[in-house]
């Protein structure tokens, strides 16, 4: 029979029954496929279904896995390329690329489990879809015979976000190295204070995308920080500023209290920024009647700066204060600012980030850092 790419020969009807019959017979793979939470389906080498976990049948909209048995993965799923040769998925040209069609042989072929992502095109209920999933082949020996089990998990939303993400900081990015240029142009040749203020909120707005750039994508993106030797006080300085006109600020205060205003330190300016303002702005949304206190000051040769608000946190969360997307407050996307303090603090300014919290003293985030950075 002709192919492009895997084994086109099926199982003749009497021996599928046979293998449909020992997996139903096996209660190690029925545990499996009852407690499975993913979508799972436990193919012959000839690539067909034998059996599958209700999560798959859900996905498929049928009520009897019969309906499956003897097919192989492409058919139930309704890829677009599965009938484009006579025997179906895994035989026509398009199955090359395809990342289960690949796992599953590479698995029988090596005897080994084999992870792969696939994009399938499906078209379903008259229309196309495309859909994509995470695929582990695992190897399998029952009654003496190999079989695969065929995990998938939908990674389709997760995909699309990542795509939509990257888009969006590469052309945001674009679009901001030509606002800077020009900016910086002119301010070259008509500086004043309106040109000068506009030069630096790009040049800020610049490093905060990068900077959610790395949050978003923090395995795959490294921030470099840039380095510039600044004094104390234009920190607080500059927080001042920011907290002007803050919407976290209003109608409440910050007191701001700087014990080693004429020391300086190397560092990243933006970073650090942004930590300082987490930590004030998480401050402020948890603070009572009292101003929250920001403090500067010298510590064995570092150079420490702390948060106070008078409440606690509670003392299962304060398990958990730097985990990513765990937060005291309600609602989804939060949990990212605790984290970022712990990420930006330590990773790229090489301090320590850390926190204290109990009824009786309130709650205080302090981040410490070298006056000089190591080498």
């Amino acid at each position: 029979m002709d192919t492009e790419f895997a084994q086109a020969e099926t199982a003749a009807p009497e021996m599928l029954q046979e293998q449909i019959i020992t997996i139903s017979n096996s209660s190690i793979l029925n545990g499996l496929l009852q407690t499975v939470s993913g979508l799972l389906a436990v193919l012959n080498d000839q690539r067909q279904i034998l059996s599958l976990n209700d999560s798959f049948m859900q996905m498929l909209g049928i009520d009897n896995p019969e309906e499956a048995f003897g097919l192989r993965p492409g058919k139930v799923l309704e890829c677009v390329h599965a009938n484009s040769e006579p025997s179906g998925c895994g035989t026509t040209k398009y199955c090359r690329t395809c990342g289960a069609a690949v796992a599953i042989v590479s698995c029988l072929a090596d005897d080994q489990p084999v992870e792969r992502t696939c994009a399938v095109m499906t078209h379903r209920d008259g229309t196309e879809q495309e859909k994509a999933f995470s695929v582990k082949a695992q190897p399998v020996t029952i009654d003496g015979h190999k079989f695969v089990l065929l995990f998938l998990q939908d990674i389709t939303i997760e995909e699309q976000r990542a795509a939509l993400s990257r888009t969006f900081f590469h052309d945001v990015s674009n679009m901001l190295y030509i606002l800077s240029g020009n900016s910086e142009l002119l301010l070259q040749k008509f500086p004043s204070e309106i040109s000068t203020d506009m030069y630096h909120a790009t040049q800020r707005v610049l490093k905060e995308v990068e900077i959610q750039r790395c949050l978003f994508d923090q395995d795959g993106y490294e921030y470099n920080p840039v380095l510039v030797t600044l004094s104390t006080e234009q920190v607080v300085s500059e927080l001042k500023e920011f907290f002007k006109n803050h919407p976290a600020a209003k109608n409440q205060k910050i007191e701001y209290q700087n014990n080693c205003s004429d020391e300086t330190l190397t560092t990243d300016f933006s970073l650090l920024q942004r930590v300082l303002c987490n930590m004030i702005i998480n401050a402020l949304e948890a603070s009572g009647i009292k101003p929250v206190k920001f403090k500067a000051e010298m510590a064995d040769q570092t150079i420490r700066f702390s948060v106070w608000n008078e409440l606690a946190i509670e003392a299962d969360m304060q398990k958990r204060i730097f985990t990513r997307n765990s937060s005291t407050k309600p609602g989804a996307g939060r949990g990212v600012g605790t984290f970022s303090m712990k990420l930006f603090g330590e990773k790229y300014l090489h301090g320590s980030v850390d926190f204290e919290s109990s009824p009786e003293v309130g709650t205080t985030f302090t981040l410490t850092l070298p006056m000089q950075p190591a080498s």
